[in-house]
């Protein structure tokens, strides 16, 4: 049956930034597939999300770790592993955000979203590998943003990592893609989330904004999960290097 293709019964993902917004509900989304969630946050205070896994009635962990500090993920995949017996699916969602015009952006702030955004995502992915590789199979998720193909205004940092990430993207399937591991990309447009609140808030460009989604709305959180499901599923067995977008039509404006 093609919907047995969706399900996730008896694995494990770890979804970074899985404490709030997009990560919270790409969370919940695959513990209703059937898998087992570690939540990765600096707090490591997801309760929110808690409730959402458990209530499917899968396994929950909360797990403390600053993404942006090489020495605390030194390790964190192998630390779950020893929690959960295996990682199957990586989210690499966990985010920040900061904008200044370009002539002024601090170079230690350009330095510390890379590591968010970038190097945390290359580094899990480096982690996981092995037992994925092993194993003959794995779905790593990378979240990008529409910025993946746009330059925006005064997010040069951002801008560049969310490029970076399609290439890293493209880059790691094109090596493991043949030995069992899925690494693809979904590239949000403007979701209703507390982070964009700035930008939905603001009286010009939250307008602005609305009026350019041809959609006519802001993005739902939990109208990501679907996708998140098809990546991290069989359904997606020969999906690799892909960059799909979820963004209500804005780039095809």
């Amino acid at each position: 049956m093609i919907l047995d293709l969706f399900k996730l019964d008896g694995r494990v993902a770890v979804v970074t930034g899985g404490g709030r917004g997009l990560g919270q509900a790409m969370a919940g989304a695959l513990a209703q597939a059937g898998a087992d969630v570690v939540s990765v946050t600096r707090t490591a205070q997801s309760e929110q999300t808690r409730k959402l896994v458990e209530s499917c009635g899968r396994t929950f962990v909360d797990m403390q770790c600053d993404v942006g500090q090489p020495s605390e993920r030194a390790g964190l995949i192998d630390r779950v592993t020893a929690q959960m017996g295996r990682v199957d699916i990586l989210v690499n969602n966990a985010g920040i955000f900061q904008r200044h015009p370009p002539e002024d952006y601090p170079l230690a702030e350009f330095d510390e979203l890379m590591q968010v955004h970038l190097h945390a995502a290359f580094d899990f992915s480096q982690q996981s590998a092995p037992q994925m590789l092993k194993r003959g199979r794995g779905k790593i998720i990378n979240i990008g943003s529409v910025l993946t193909f746009e330059g925006g205004l005064n997010i040069p940092a951002y801008a560049a990592a969310k490029h970076a990430l399609a290439g890293l993207t493209k880059s790691l399937a094109n090596s493991w893609s043949h030995r069992g591991i899925n690494v693809n990309c979904i590239a949000p447009g403007y979701f209703d989330t507390q982070v964009a609140d700035s930008l939905k808030d603001d009286p010009v460009r939250g307008p602005q904004i609305l009026d350019r989604i041809p959609a006519g709305r802001w993005g739902d959180p939990d109208e990501l999960g679907g996708l998140a499901v098809f990546l991290a599923s069989d359904a997606s067995n020969y999906v690799h290097g892909s960059v799909i977008t979820i963004d209500g039509g804005w780039l095809a404006r």
